[in-house]
């Protein structure tokens, strides 16, 4: 693990950057190179969360987080100053604000599924394949229309000006600035995937009009921020004073920059709070499958690839509710290189709702197989295999959608702590997976997005490699019965969309 380097060895221009998981906000510096500089600041916080399906947190929290980490490392720069400031932000978030950029709501976060009536409506008017094809999105609870129904329906009282993601909010508060990034844009589900601006004919379906929408900055057009609240922000922040700052992107582009996988030869797999497998390509995919998004980051770059709501998540969950006692490290870690067992619990993994591949909002985790006999460990390894199956899912449609991917790279918070999880992956999917070692690749990507625009020419650095996840094909056979189980069980309890 590559430890930051110090601020006199580091080489202009500096970034700063800003990220907003589920768990926690973070900040880092990096230099030119892209190497760290210092340790990173972090705020933990937590959503929401209820069973009916709220999943929220305080936008004005999260700035004051950011404020916080913004804090720490101007005072830290002394006497250097900073080129760019990037953002980050976990996906599909919303909020609606009035006139003056005040919040109306919480923040909805991808995994909020209130709005799961509204989604069968929207499914039951329009053609869910054809705005798939359109937007790159499905008709789902993670994405604005339903969410934009649902808020109608439940509060219409509200008459928001317009409708954020966060990080719009973010730098609606600070600095002023109202705008928008591509690659936080396209998470909406309300962009034109081909055109990379926002779709009419959704945003009407949805019931708001193109004006309560902010205007789309691509990667390369950063926001030089100016006014009464810019100022006051130099004022505070004096080592970013002049900087320019980075339309914010969702956290999956960040993520698959920061682990190498930036191409179209590599797949970056994330396991964290939730999961992904994506590709970055240069040539839009004319026809997706039906279990997975393609977003716009750019005018000629997309990301493709499916993701998960519930990784981090359910390992979190099975640590907080199951026998302690049994739950060591050491027992946990044991279970997930251990041989395979046919008594092992069959479970669908879907604690709040499933996204890639068969979009059922309203599906939640369900376990078969469990009998006296069964224990804590063998719990775990069902979910884990169960977690292990939902990428193969995935994977069964993105492999062809991308032949030009022939490496898996994986990171994240999940990964780090519990990386023998992903072995259950490689079983699964049948391939090497490198994992990268290195902590916060998603900030170390926003970081390296801002720098292909500030310093072009020079080069970057990269995490040391970690170790390979090798596939057993003795597993093979095991798998491909447990894959099967699960589409019967999947088929039996959740009604597919189609």
């Amino acid at each position: 693990m590559t430890k930051g380097i110090a601020l006199a060895e580091a080489a202009d221009p500096l970034v700063l950057g800003l990220d907003v998981g589920s768990t926690a906000c973070r900040g880092s510096l990096y230099d030119a190179h892209g190497r760290p500089v210092g340790k990173r600041v972090k705020v933990p916080h937590t959503f929401t969360s209820a069973a009916d399906g709220t999943s929220v947190i305080d936008p004005d929290q999260v700035v004051d987080e950011l404020s916080h980490i913004l804090d720490v490392l101007s005072d830290r720069l002394r006497h250097r100053t900073v080129a760019g400031v990037a953002f980050d932000s976990f996906a599909s978030s919303m909020i609606a604000v009035d006139a003056d950029g005040t919040a109306l709501t919480p923040c909805f976060t991808y995994a909020d599924g209130r709005c799961a009536a509204q989604v069968e409506q929207l499914r039951a008017e329009a053609d869910e394949h054809s705005v798939q094809q359109h937007t790159g999105t499905r008709i789902h609870s993670s994405y604005w229309p339903a969410r934009l129904r649902w808020l109608s329906d439940t509060r219409p009282d509200l008459a928001p000006t317009h409708y954020l993601s966060l990080g719009d909010y973010v730098y609606r508060r600070l600095l002023g600035v109202h705008g928008t990034g591509t690659a936080s844009a396209s998470w909406t589900g309300l962009v034109d995937r081909r055109t990379c601006d926002w779709s009419p004919d959704i945003v009407a379906l949805s019931g708001i009009s193109p004006d309560q929408l902010p205007p789309i900055h691509h990667l390369d057009d950063p926001f030089t921020p100016t006014g009464p609240q810019a100022d006051a922000a130099a004022r505070r922040w004096p080592a970013v004073a002049g900087a320019r700052w980075f339309a914010p992107v969702s956290d999956g582009l960040s993520a698959n920059v920061g682990l190498g996988a930036a191409d179209a030869t590599t797949i970056g797999a994330t396991g964290a709070t939730s999961g992904a497998l994506r590709v970055v390509v240069d040539e839009l995919p004319e026809d997706l499958p039906p279990g997975l998004w393609c977003y716009a980051v750019s005018a000629h770059k997309w990301i493709l690839g499916g993701a998960l709501n519930d990784v981090g998540r359910a390992t979190d969950w099975l640590g907080t509710t199951l026998a302690a006692d049994q739950l060591t490290d050491d027992a946990i870690r044991a279970a997930l290189l251990a041989e395979p067992s046919e008594t092992t619990p069959l479970v669908l993994p879907f604690f709040t709702g499933e996204r890639s591949t068969g979009w059922a909002a309203g599906a939640r985790a369900t376990m078969t197989g469990v009998s006296a006999a069964t224990s804590a460990t063998d719990i775990y390894r069902g979910v884990v295999e169960g977690i292990a199956l939902s990428y193969g899912r995935v994977a069964g449609q993105l492999r062809p959608a991308a032949p030009d991917a022939v490496k898996i790279a994986a990171g994240g918070r999940t990964v780090a702590a519990r990386p023998e999880l992903f072995q259950a992956v490689s079983d699964v999917l049948g391939l090497p997976i490198d994992i990268v070692d290195a902590k916060r690749t998603t900030l170390l990507g926003t970081a390296y997005l801002a720098l292909d625009t500030l310093a072009p020419g020079i080069e970057r650095w990269r995490p040391e490699p970690g170790y390979v996840c090798e596939p057993h094909t003795d597993r093979a056979a095991y798998y491909a019965g447990r894959a099967a189980q699960f589409e019967t069980l999947y088929d039996t309890l959740i009604a597919p969309p189609d």
